[in-house]
């Protein structure tokens, strides 16, 4: 058990190292200096004058103070672990020694989480994340692995504590969607799902097949953060065509079964936007007024460009050769990124939302 002890001991010395280490790259008191002085801020007389103003700010305080706690967490962690162990070298406690064994690896998977935060370091990276799905040729199937794809995003922001908010859908002519919008909301969440952004591969017997085929498929896709409105985006009314209809699909009795729902097309870009699942179609054309600001800021970053006049609907081919990441159920089980070489032969749990590995590996190939 000692020895069991010393190790645990040596690895505690170890991730104090490491955590110190992670405080400079964290920037840790340049943060906390950055949240003293917008707490300051907001206690100014006329901070609450100016929704507009102090939104943001307020926002930005709440992110500071999330990244100073963590890292406050984890360093008390640490200590009570060092204390606990050496109570338990001196005391002989097998019970204390399990206990601090398993403290080791929660301190040491905590780092290694705030680690990768570090590189959540692009100008978006904090904000919400807004998914569009859409399947690529191939009827039926093609739009059941979107459907696929929506559950697997889903899982994974619930196993994160993120929210999402389904805004749009389409259903599928049989069976799965033929496209749909999903809102994911939380710090950092577009960060995270940058890596996601892109054409997705499926290999499988196919349920829909008699035949009993393998058949492959694929869906696209689209992730863009959700953009505060900072006035570089007009949107003029005669630029847009916007139509009432019914909703469909997903959202069940929550759904509103009026024609409340709302799709706006934008006509110099060609770019088409929905909303459902508000309660009103006044609420539904604000929040698609939102997305549509949300994917030209999106588009006008990307390409650089001085002005929203000079922005092209862009089009990106569902289909072999553009994949970021294939996803093999038959002959053999395995999610391979074609980007970064990661893979897991885990099908089921990926599908699950396991999909940390390949954020992460992304994440680091472009640190």
């Amino acid at each position: 058990m000692n020895i069991a002890l010393e190790e645990a001991k040596r690895q505690l010395a170890s991730l104090e190292e490491d955590i110190t280490e992670l405080g400079s790259a964290l920037k840790i008191d340049q943060i906390r200096s950055e949240a003293a002085s917008l707490e300051q801020t907001t206690s100014a007389p006329d901070f609450w004058a100016d929704q507009t103003k102090s939104g943001p700010i307020l926002q930005k305080l709440k992110v500071l103070k999330g990244k100073i706690s963590r890292y406050d967490a984890l360093c008390s962690r640490l200590e009570d672990a060092q204390v606990l162990c050496e109570m338990a070298l001196e005391e002989g406690d097998a019970q204390l020694s399990d206990e601090v064994i398993g403290e080791v690896k929660a301190i040491d998977d905590e780092k290694e989480k705030q680690k990768i935060e570090v590189l959540l370091s692009g100008e978006y990276d904090a904000n919400n994340a807004i998914l569009s799905f859409h399947p690529g040729a191939g009827g039926t199937e093609a739009q059941d692995w979107a459907m696929m794809l929506y559950r697997m995003y889903n899982r994974w922001a619930e196993k994160h504590g993120y929210t999402a908010k389904l805004i749009d859908w389409l259903d599928g002519e049989e069976a799965g969607l033929k496209s749909a919008t999903l809102m994911i909301e939380g710090e950092n969440a577009y960060g995270y799902l940058k890596s996601e952004n892109g054409v997705h591969r499926l290999v499988r017997v196919s349920p829909f097949d008699s035949s009993g085929r393998r058949h492959t498929s694929f869906a696209s896709v689209e992730v863009m953060p959700e953009f505060e409105d900072d006035g570089s985006v007009e949107i003029r009314p005669e630029d847009i065509e916007v139509t009432a209809h019914r909703s469909s699909g997903a959202g069940g009795q929550h759904i509103n079964k009026t024609d409340s729902a709302i799709r706006i097309l934008h006509i110099p870009t060609g770019i088409i936007v929905g909303c459902q699942t508000e309660r009103s179609q006044l609420q539904n054309k604000e929040t698609a007024m939102k997305m549509l600001r949300s994917k030209l800021m999106e588009i006008k970053a990307r390409e650089k460009l001085e002005k929203i006049e000079d922005i092209q609907g862009v089009k990106t081919n569902i289909e072999w050769g553009a994949q970021i990441r294939s996803y093999v159920f038959m002959p053999y089980t395995l999610a391979k990124d074609t980007r970064t070489g990661y893979e897991d032969g885990n099908i089921q749990a990926v599908m699950d939302g396991e999909i940390d590995g390949f954020i992460n590996a992304y994440l680091k190939a472009n640190a």
